[in-house]
C-alpha cells in the first residue's frame, strides 16, 4: 500500500516507523528539514521537504497513486485543508487528526464526508474515553471492547500475593473447555509471549485475558484482585484529556484539578463547575500531601511532561491510592514506568496508531488496539465466506505460532476459542497478534 503522511513530528514519525515495517510504501511529507533528516534515519521512507497544503508539493509527493493520506501535522487546520486537497487530488482514503469536539458531531462530521475527509480523529478525546472505562475496571491495567462489549481483552498485573504465582495455564484452568475467558499473551520483562499449557505466571507478569460479557467477576477472582467504587479523585494537569475526564465524571465523583498556570486554573474553574481548581505544582510532594493525595480512590497524571506524570504517579502510589494512571507520551518510558509500579500508562501515539492501523489492513478489520504494555495488537475481524479459516478446526488451521484466536462473536452468542471449535462465515474473531504475525493472519479470514 502506498502511504503519505503529511507531518513528521512524533505522531508522523512513529506512524512512518510502525507503518514503514509492514512493508507498505511510505512518504513522508514536511516543512522542517531536521525532522525529515530523523525521520529518514529511523525508518524506510522517502521524505519531502514542503508545505503540506500546496497542491505543488502534494504532486511531488505522488498522493494522487496514495491508497491512504494521513494529516499529523500540529496545527488543526492544516490537517483538514491537507487532507481534503489530498482526496481532491486522486488519493484513495484521507485522515485528519482534530482537536475539536465538534468535529465529531454526526451532523459536522457528514460535511467533512462532503469535503473528502473519510476519518477524522481526536486523539485526546480517544485517550479521555480510555482513561473512562479503566476507571470503571480499576482491578484492570488495560480494558478494550469488541463487538459491541460482547468480548473484552482484560490486562492485569500479578501481584506476589496472586493465588496464579507459579501455577501453569492447566493449573490455572482446570475445565479449560468451558471457561469463559482465555489467557492470550503474557508480558514478562519486555518480552510477549503467547503461552502454553505448561507455561508458568510469574510474579509480576502482565496477563492479557479475552472474556465473554458475562465473566468480568470471574476474571476479576482469577486475578486475585477486586474492583473499588472511585469517589474521590485528582487529576493533574488541565489538559484537553485531564478537562474531558472531568468534564464526564465530575457529576458523579469528587474530583480536585491541580494545574501550576494561574491563568489556566482560572479558565478551567469557570469551565468546570463541579470539580475544584488548585494552582499548585504538582512536583511539589508537599502540596500535593497537603491537597489530600493520600485521601484518593483514584489519581490521574496528564500533564504535558512524562517525567513529572510519572513521579508523581509513583508518589500517589507510595502514598496508597488505589488507581493510578499517567500519560506517558515517550515511547521508551513506559517499560520504566511499569516497572515502578504505575498500574496503567496511556500514550496518545499508540492511541492514534489503533485508529489508523485498521485502514492498512487488506481484510476486513472492524477494530484494532495497539496495546501500551507489550508489542502486540489484537484485532477484530469479520470472517469472509469460504475464507480458510472456516476450512478447519481451530487446531488444524496451522495458524501461525506468534498469534493466538481468542474468541469468537456469532449473532448474540459468544465462544471463547478452543482446538476442537469450528469458525463460519461472518463470525467476527478476536486476535491477538504479535507485529511479526500481522502479515500472516489476514489470509486466514479474507
Amino acid at each position: 500500500m502506498k502511504i503519505v503522511i503529511a507531518g513528521a513530528g512524533e505522531v508522523g514519525s512513529h506512524l512512518a516507523k510502525m507503518l514503514s515495517s509492514e512493508y507498505h510504501e511510505i512518504t513522508v511529507v514536511d516543512s522542517d528539514p531536521k525532522r525529515l533528516e530523523s525521520i529518514a534515519g529511523m525508518a524506510d521512507v522517502i521524505v519531502i521537504d514542503g508545505d503540506c497544503t500546496t497542491f505543488a508539493v502534494l504532486k511531488k509527493a505522488s498522493v494522487r497513486k496514495a491508497d491512504l493520506y494521513i494529516a499529523v501535522l500540529p496545527d488543526e487546520t492544516s490537517n483538514i485543508v491537507s487532507a481534503m486537497l489530498a482526496k481532491q487530488l486522486g488519493a484513495r482514503k484521507s485522515i485528519a487528526r482534530i482537536d475539536n469536539n465538534e468535529y465529531l458531531e454526526p451532523n459536522n462530521k457528514e460535511a467533512f464526508i462532503n469535503m473528502g475527509i473519510d476519518y477524522l480523529f481526536y486523539p485526546e478525546k480517544a485517550a479521555a474515553q480510555e482513561v473512562i472505562n479503566l476507571l470503571g475496571h480499576t482491578s484492570t491495567t488495560e480494558y478494550v471492547d469488541f463487538s459491541g462489549g460482547k468480548l473484552s481483552l482484560v490486562v492485569f498485573k500479578i501481584d506476589a500475593s496472586s493465588p496464579l504465582v507459579d501455577k501453569s495455564l492447566i493449573e490455572a484452568s482446570a475445565d479449560r473447555e468451558n471457561l469463559p475467558y482465555r489467557t492470550v499473551a503474557i508480558s514478562r520483562n519486555g518480552e510477549t509471549i503467547i503461552p502454553r499449557g505448561n507455561d508458568r505466571f510469574k510474579e509480576g507478569d502482565n496477563i492479557y485475558v479475552i472474556a465473554n460479557q458475562y465473566a468480568e467477576k470471574e476474571v476479576v477472582a482469577f486475578s486475585g484482585k477486586t474492583d473499588i467504587d472511585i469517589k474521590n479523585m485528582m487529576i493533574l494537569g488541565g489538559s484537553r484529556i485531564g478537562v474531558q475526564v472531568a468534564t464526564a465524571l465530575q457529576d458523579e465523583v469528587n474530583i480536585k484539578l491541580i494545574d501550576y498556570t494561574p491563568e489556566k486554573a482560572y479558565k478551567l474553574a469557570e469551565q468546570l463547575d463541579k470539580t475544584l481548581i488548585i494552582n499548585e505544582d504538582g512536583r511539589n510532594t508537599d502540596a500535593m500531601v497537603e491537597e489530600g493525595l493520600s485521601n484518593m480512590d483514584a489519581f490521574l497524571a496528564v500533564t504535558g511532561r512524562a517525567e513529572t506524570n510519572i513521579l508523581a504517579a509513583m508518589l500517589a502510589k507510595r502514598l496508597g491510592v488505589k488507581k493510578v494512571i499517567a500519560e506517558v507520551e515517550n515511547l521508551n518510558y513506559i517499560n520504566l514506568a511499569e516497572s515502578m509500579g504505575i498500574d496503567t500508562i496511556i500514550n496518545k501515539k499508540l492511541i492514534m496508531a489503533s485508529s489508523i492501523f485498521r485502514f492498512t489492513m487488506s481484510t476486513d478489520v472492524q477494530a484494532i488496539k495497539c496495546l501500551t504494555g507489550c508489542d502486540a495488537e489484537v484485532l477484530e475481524f469479520i470472517v469472509k465466506p469460504n475464507s480458510p479459516a472456516t476450512k478447519n478446526k481451530i487446531r488444524d488451521l496451522k495458524f501461525p505460532h506468534d498469534a493466538i484466536i481468542g474468541g469468537v462473536v456469532r449473532g448474540d452468542k459468544t465462544f471463547i476459542a478452543v482446538g476442537n471449535m469450528e469458525i463460519n462465515a461472518y463470525d467476527r474473531v478476536v486476535v491477538f497478534a504479535l507485529p511479526s504475525a500481522i502479515v500472516k493472519i489476514g489470509k486466514f479470514f479474507n
